[in-house]
């Protein structure tokens, strides 16, 4: 697991152990075909993929592999052959199991070579490695993406994220399992060894002693070891009141849900999806009323687009350029527009963006001065160091992936202070 904090350059490491596999191969060439690496990514984030390849390992011939054999009408061998660097999503992966372990057999009959593995008595996979980019996307292991990753045949295997574990201890047994499998005899084991223990607390030992026991498979750097010279990072909470007519509408409504929350308690199991409905509709309430109900509280202005919108032309006649983060597209949308309105430049990046290598290519070259992002498309696997300030419009279920959007601009090649400024609705559920 290569789990350097986000913007230490984990991708450009990949790329470093690519290289010098390409160079040893060609040093030992006996006519067998280069076993190459299958990198598994995020949909967004296989564009930058390929770009970093062009740029870090230009003589590597790399495949990238953006539709289904079934829509595209060719098999995985037609579609990588003679690649160096294969990469695809974790959605066409997961379609395409079948194709992508038959590729792997195949290079293994063209070596010529299929010594029998000691242990388990199975020749060795034709991939050279499987690298597993923003690996928890596999954190859950009853998922087929997990399935999939686990029994795929390659050489290798690596797992890169900069948060191996974000709700449970589990999660990190799900992403061994798939790049150290056997390491732990089963998750039973693992969860009555390590994760019970350390997460009651029962046992003050049983973190130390998986922390040995995973040391030597994980590779951890921190932004204060490698980068201490990166730009200051300022990190302020905006408490904003909302508007009257706003503040009313959500107490109004707030005394609904809590009722109606409240009577479902005895039986979280049961209604845990009908609760998590009502905490969801009160923080889109929080942030903006026309989420609830456009037709009805369209008059009823944002106070925190207000804020956005205020801040933003001095900010752009400074010279800086700023990223805008929301998990509700609906919300940056309703952004969106409102730029449009007061002429302000923006560029829209949302799950649902076909084009994003090209937006994104658009924002580097400053077509725009202001970026906005929904934590799907954007949370992880940019390099977005055009920009130094960055809002959070809406605070988010995990920590960890509100992190994550921050250091898009906060990492490696950021030359400039970086200003975060996470907006929270005063007196609301957030």
């Amino acid at each position: 697991i290569l789990a350097d904090d986000m913007g230490l350059g984990k991708t450009v490491q990949v790329l470093a152990l690519l290289a010098q596999a390409i160079a040893e191969h060609e040093q030992h060439a006996d006519n067998t075909d280069f076993a190459p690496f299958l990198v598994v990514a995020p949909t967004s984030v296989v564009g930058n993929w390929a770009n970093e390849a062009a740029r870090f390992v230009p003589d590597a011939k790399v495949a990238v592999v953006g539709a289904s054999t079934a829509k595209s009408g060719k098999s995985i061998a037609e579609m990588v052959a003679g690649a160096h660097l294969v990469v695809t999503s974790y959605a066409l992966f997961r379609i395409d199991e079948a194709g992508y372990t038959e590729y792997g057999q195949l290079l293994q009959e063209r070596s010529g070579q299929a010594p029998v593995d000691d242990a388990s008595g199975v020749p060795p996979a034709g991939w050279g490695a499987l690298v597993l980019d923003e690996a928890q996307f596999v954190k859950n292991a009853a998922t087929r993406a997990w399935k999939v990753a686990r029994a795929l045949p390659a050489d290798f295997k690596l797992a890169i994220t900069g948060t191996p574990m974000e709700n449970n201890l589990m999660e990190l047994w799900a992403i061994l399992a798939i790049v150290a499998d056997g390491l732990f005899p089963s998750a039973r084991a693992f969860r009555d060894l390590y994760a019970r223990p350390a997460e009651s607390g029962e046992d003050t030992d049983a973190v130390p002693r998986l922390r040995r026991r995973v040391g030597p498979l994980m590779l951890r750097r921190t932004k204060e070891v490698v980068a201490a010279e990166l730009p200051q990072k300022n990190d302020v909470r905006i408490d904003i009141p909302l508007n009257p007519t706003h503040r009313r509408i959500y107490d109004t409504r707030l005394q609904r849900e809590r009722q109606k929350v409240l009577g479902l308690l005895e039986d979280m199991d049961k209604n845990r999806f009908t609760i998590f409905q009502s905490l969801t509709l009160l923080r889109r309430l929080a942030l903006d009323a026309t989420l609830i109900d456009p037709d009805e509280y369209a008059g009823v202005a944002s106070a925190k687009l207000e804020y956005l919108v205020e801040h933003l032309p001095s900010l752009l006649s400074d010279g800086h350029r700023v990223l805008v983060f929301s998990q509700f597209t609906g919300y940056l949308r309703t952004i969106s527009r409102r730029l449009e309105a007061e002429g302000i430049k923006h560029l829209y990046l949302d799950g649902a963006t076909r084009n994003r290598p090209q937006v994104l290519k658009d924002f580097a070259e400053g077509a725009a001065p202001v970026f906005l992002i929904s934590l799907k498309a954007g949370g992880f696997g940019l390099n977005l160091t055009e920009a130094d300030h960055c809002f959070i419009m809406d605070p988010w279920w995990n920590p960890a992936a509100e992190q994550q959007a921050v250091d898009r601009i906060h990492r490696l090649g950021q030359e400039r202070d970086v200003h975060v400024y996470r907006l929270v609705a005063e007196g609301t559920i957030e």
